[in-house]
């Protein structure tokens, strides 16, 4: 008979409080007392569930899922509003693993090699338009790159006219959750009232509905004139098909293409806009990138790029320190049984606790300082560094992600000098269902470099 689980001792209106205005602080105060695992009651998963932050106890409920751990879409039930009932995040058992077999092909292989341009002529547009001096937040550059290779290599919309009404349209609806006060509204459903234009929720549900329209609009305009050429993943998600034959239903294709646009890029732009920070905070690390990326002479192959070992330390580090998502999709627990000799029962929803794993000293000695090198001296296991998930559930985005983070960061680099506003440290916020920097990471543009 295992041990019965530790409870956070706080009421549970504190928990969820806390846990909405300030996630680091109260994953931090947990972890102090329970460095291995807590019962949480917060708002979000029906309540009541255990965080797990030590590697080995992540591990058995991701790879123990088929037995025992079986992940469910329902306790996602937050995000529903966003990205709709339809979405792989909200599926469970087979109709989840069918929709992830259609997903996977678009973002891996030879995929990455024609996304390399893209991601790089995108990078110089985004700052096209800065002078001399200027002030810019990092956040809103980073957003622009990842929303624009959304826009292209999800969407396959290039400098069209409805690609001109999504960016505004998408950008608008991410910031509504841009703030813990304003990303309570996705936490209680007792918010979700229309009130009008004018209204919180009102004001988000028009963003959403001007949003479909579009996405639809696009959907009807190639089912009229189907083209075998286009390569974009909406095209192919339109013509894949099950083992059965069955296409995606129109529904199903805005619910998937809502979701790699929120799961996309929302995440990427707070990955790459901590990375501006830290490559700019540390002189050093800043000195050590431009090095080894102009090791690669003029014009480098984007796929060399993305092989760069301190490029991939930085990157890896900056996931590391602040991830941008904070927990793994919750589990829920079949039949009794114990992790980390505490006894489970079913019916139970546990998660990892990716940020409080990323923070153990005994796996991340100085944890709370930014070392890259850290991933050039040791190999870290799936289940001690768990930025994208595991099992069934881990990111089908990742390569693409990482792929866009690092020609991003070298094109950044390569071409512009750029320094911080000022000695102002960026602290981790609540941005909807992600941590993102609470400034924004306010920079100056010095200007272009000579070559």
């Amino acid at each position: 008979m295992g041990k019965s689980l530790p409870k956070l001792n706080q009421h549970r209106l504190k928990q969820r409080l806390t846990w909405i205005a300030d996630p680091v602080k109260y994953m931090e105060t947990a972890f102090k007392d329970y460095p291995d695992l807590f019962l949480a009651e917060i708002i979000g998963f029906g309540g009541r569930i255990v965080f797990v932050q030590h590697p080995v106890g992540v591990q058995q409920i991701l790879t123990g899922e088929r037995q025992n751990f079986i992940a469910s879409g329902k306790v996602n039930g937050v995000l529903q509003p966003i990205v709709g009932s339809d979405s792989i995040l909200l599926l469970n058992g087979d109709r989840h693993k069918k929709r992830r077999k259609l997903l996977l092909p678009p973002f891996h292989g030879e995929r990455m090699q024609a996304y390399g341009k893209l991601v790089g002529d995108i990078t110089m547009q985004a700052f096209e338009g800065l002078t001399p001096n200027q002030v810019f937040t990092g956040r809103k550059v980073s957003q622009y790159i990842s929303l624009q290779v959304i826009l292209e290599a999800v969407y396959g919309l290039k400098d069209s006219k409805r690609s001109q009404e999504l960016r505004p349209l998408i950008t608008k609806l991410s910031d509504i959750f841009r703030s813990p006060l304003t990303s309570a509204f996705l936490f209680f459903p007792w918010l979700q009232k229309d009130l009008g234009a004018w209204s919180p929720w009102g004001y988000f549900l028009r963003q959403r509905e001007a949003i479909d329209q579009r996405i639809y609009e696009e959907i009807e305009e190639r089912k009229a004139t189907p083209d075998i050429s286009r390569q974009d993943i909406l095209s192919l998600l339109m013509s894949a098909k099950d083992e059965l034959g069955n296409s995606l239903t129109l529904s199903e294709l805005r619910d998937e293409l809502m979701t790699l646009m929120f799961a996309g890029h929302e995440t990427t732009a707070n990955s790459m806009s901590w990375a501006l920070y830290w490559i700019h905070q540390l002189p050093e690390v800043k000195r050590k990138l431009i090095s080894e990326i102009a090791s690669l002479g003029e014009s480098p192959d984007p796929m060399a790029i993305a092989k760069l070992p301190y490029l991939n330390a930085v990157c890896q580090e900056t996931l590391r320190i602040y991830p941008t998502a904070m927990i793994t999709f919750p589990r829920v627990v079949q039949e009794t049984t114990e992790v980390l000799g505490y006894e489970l029962e079913p019916g139970q929803a546990v998660l990892g606790c990716i940020y409080l794993v990323h923070q153990r000293e005994d796996i991340y000695p100085d944890a709370k300082q930014f070392k890259p090198e850290r991933f050039l001296e040791r190999q870290f296991s799936p289940y001690e560094f768990i930025t994208f998930g595991g099992g069934s559930r881990r990111c089908i985005g990742e390569a693409l992600a990482q792929f866009e983070m690092k020609l991003a960061i070298a094109t950044i680099l390569t071409n512009y000098d750029l320094a911080l506003a000022d000695n102002q440290p960026e602290l981790p916020q609540r941005r909807g269902v992600t941590l993102a920097p609470a400034r924004g990471v306010k920079m100056v543009f010095k200007g272009k470099k000579n070559k």
